[in-house]
């Protein structure tokens, strides 16, 4: 269905290939994403956004090169808290990575995390469970955790799934820091990813999976609010979203 290469920019390809009914264009990394609908099918589309921004804290083939990473890490690992990846389409713009369409809510926004944290203790180590095993797999297939934290994690109420995206940043095998403050929040990172020189290896994801605190893990207290099963009205698409694929 999709073609291996286009000669037209991204957003052209998309207007033509169905109709697009979601745009993530504020990404601080400089990533333009598109939910796409065509032949009754939705997609999630990630691109490396505008060549000519230089307001990013990456340039243009820095996000390039974090995009084809990404699509090398999708296709090293199935598992069911990664979204399928359909296919890698060139473009003049860069690659257009074109994934499933996944549903949920962003554990990094404080209101969702919440109601996260309000759920059955069974639920919640269902989804930490899913996490773990993913994170395994990508331990043995050699991928070293880089920029994990809430903001990579959407989880669909109504069908209990956890949905894992945005690991640009994972690396390929050990390697050593070369920045001293690597990017990530600091609340989800190891020693070793703050220092100049470190190692930076399988021990890294281990401690970032393990390491408190945690903010999405189950309150201690009970729940401030009570959320009940009514579902929430969907975020309009021309405003901020809570909910965000990559």
């Amino acid at each position: 269905m999709f073609p291996g290469a286009i000669d037209v920019l991204p957003a052209t390809y998309l207007d033509q290939l169905g109709t697009i009914f979601a745009r993530f264009t504020t990404q601080d990394s400089g990533n333009i994403s598109y939910g796409v609908e065509s032949a009754g099918t939705r997609y999630f589309v990630k691109t490396a956004g505008d060549p000519a921004d230089t307001q990013p804290y990456l340039d243009f083939d820095g996000r390039v090169a974090l995009l084809r990473t990404a699509a090398e890490l999708v296709r090293s690992v199935s598992h069911p808290t990664l979204p399928r990846l359909h296919a890698v389409i060139e473009s003049p713009a860069g690659p257009l990575l074109v994934y499933d369409w996944r549903d949920g809510d962003l554990l990094h926004d404080p209101v969702t995390r919440e109601r996260f944290r309000a759920l059955p203790a069974a639920e919640i180590l269902a989804a930490l469970d899913a996490l773990y095993e993913l994170h395994a797999a990508l331990d043995a297939a050699g991928w070293v955790e880089g920029d994990f934290y809430d903001g990579a994690m959407m989880y669909d109420f109504a069908t209990r799934r956890l949905t894992v995206m945005d690991l640009d940043m994972y690396h390929r095998g050990p390697h050593h820091n070369t920045m001293g403050r690597m990017f990530g929040s600091e609340r989800f990172m190891a020693p070793e990813q703050l220092t100049l020189g470190a190692p930076v290896d399988t021990r890294t994801t281990a401690y970032v999976m393990a390491a408190p605190p945690w903010s999405c893990y189950p309150s201690p207290h009970r729940p401030s609010k009570q959320y009940s099963s009514k579902p929430q009205p969907p975020a309009s698409p021309t405003t901020k979203p809570s909910t965000r694929r990559g």
